[in-house]
């Protein structure tokens, strides 16, 4: 399309990742005429170097415990080695059909999909190139970058997530900066994949955005798999020499190693795009906005990783589809964000929604929890993976949070996400009959013991 053609839409996109694409789709599908603009690659982070190639890495990593640990279930099976450019291959491959498939997608739908750099110039014009794409409406979904230090510069073998995807090699040794979900996450790759490997968090324990309970059996479980664990210890600078990095740590301690990994988070994209200009405000970075995700300029909505509070691909995606139903005047409930699963995909698996035992009693003051260990659950027991599913109610009232941690455990939380955002009670799961041997037996019996008549529960 020519720069003086008409380029007026009743919705502009900024941003192709996991909001941005699913707004358009859905806007599309409502009969709104649709500008989409990504200056990268459909899919954005998630797709391409987030969740769906770091899932990729953590299969081919529990294929490499499988092979290792084959004995243990009467197969003999011994782990040659790991072949990093047929890991990627693998990886690669996926990513690539997935990609693929989106583009059918958006090439199906009514939408102009524009490949390029854009920027907000006023409060509904986005500039590509040449092109000016002026919408009645206007949703930003600019998504996030891989955040460092400051004075931690990236590069050699020193790298974040994004580089790690890609390496050639699997490195002797490895530091991880950073025990958050990303960080656990490669951390759980690199030890499968032979690694040493050394976590490095300042706050007082991992995953510390979880339950407690959570953290702390997570700590267990990596220590019995050999990863060493520096919690409550901040990093002081990191050099290079050759082929190692030596890592400086506040307490004194230095940490050599082959890889640095830097995973202290990701931070929003919107510098250089003229939200401010346009009178968007930003705080910190990020796009505040109200429940019904309008920032403070009319016509502007944000979505994604730039609108403060959990970062995640699933999350981006349901409120890329609120706005172009809002948009359409179809007045969709509020997303209620303390009822989006979470799951984070190391071994073991950490899975949950809702509040955790702390945020219940804060919001509360009395509570019910309850543990149900999977050393009575039938499937837990022959995938040989330990762990709990456990339970927060509010006195007498709903469950308002599911925390599990176990091998595959994160395949429950469709199940607990309806249990916590249809506000049932205990007896309410405990009615329902639930498969064996299933792991999902797990949440059953875990309900039934809340509701006073535990069967298959240990203390």
């Amino acid at each position: 399309m020519s720069a003086d053609a008409a380029d007026d839409y009743d919705v502009v996109i900024l941003g192709g990742g996991s909001g941005g694409y699913a707004c358009a789709l859905r806007s599309a599908e409502l009969g709104l005429s649709v500008a989409l603009v990504e200056k990268a690659k459909l899919g954005g982070t998630c797709l391409h170097v987030g969740c769906i190639p770091t899932k990729a890495l953590l299969h081919a990593a529990e294929v490499a415990d499988v092979a290792r640990e084959g004995e243990r279930f009467g197969v003999r099976t011994t782990l040659e080695s790991v072949d990093m450019s047929g890991v990627n291959a693998y990886k690669d491959g996926v990513v690539g059909r997935l990609h693929k498939g989106l583009q059918g997608l958006v090439n199906a739908a009514s939408i102009d999909y524009v490949e390029g750099a854009g920027r907000l110039d006023g409060a509904h014009t986005v500039v590509v190139g040449d092109r000016r794409l002026t919408g009645t409406h206007v949703v930003l979904a600019t998504g996030s970058y891989a955040k460092s230090l400051p004075g931690l510069e990236i590069g050699g073998r020193i790298m974040t997530s994004e580089q790690a995807l890609s390496l050639d090699h699997v490195p002797g040794r490895v530091v991880v900066l950073g025990g958050g979900v990303i960080g656990v996450e490669f951390a759980s790759v690199f030890r499968s994949f032979g690694s040493e490997v050394t976590i490095v968090e300042a706050l007082p324990r991992l995953v510390a955005a979880e339950d407690e309970a959570l953290s702390k059996q997570l700590e267990r479980a990596f220590r019995k798999r050999k990863i060493a664990l520096k919690t409550g210890v901040r990093f002081a600078g990191a050099s290079q020499a050759g082929d190692v990095v030596t890592v400086s740590l506040e307490s004194g301690e230095t940490i050599e190693a082959d890889l640095l990994l830097v995973a202290v988070g990701r931070g929003p994209v919107t510098d250089g795009l003229g939200y401010e200009e346009a009178g968007v405000t930003l705080e910190r970075g990020f796009v505040p906005t109200d429940n019904r995700l309008r920032t403070n300029v009319e016509g502007v909505y944000a979505v994604g990783d730039i609108v403060p509070g959990l970062q995640l691909a699933h999350r981006g995606f349901a409120q890329g589809i609120f706005v172009a139903e809002q948009i359409a005047g179809l007045s969709p409930a509020p997303i209620v964000e303390s009822g989006i699963p979470r799951v984070t995909y190391c071994d073991p698996e950490i899975a949950s929604v809702g509040l955790t035992e702390a945020q219940a009693r804060e919001q509360y003051g009395d509570v019910e929890t309850y543990e149900y260990n999977l050393g009575g659950n039938g499937k837990s027991q022959i995938l040989g993976t330990q762990g709990f599913v456990k339970l927060v109610r509010a006195k007498d009232g709903p469950i308002v949070g599911v925390h599990m941690i176990g091998a595959r455990m994160g395949e429950q939380i469709g199940e607990a996400q309806l249990i916590v955002n249809w506000e049932a009670h205990p007896e309410d799961v405990a009615g329902l009959v639930h498969a064996h041997p299933t792991q999902n037996e797990a949440l059953g019996e875990a309900h039934l013991a809340l509701a006073g008549k535990p069967l298959h529960a240990h203390a």
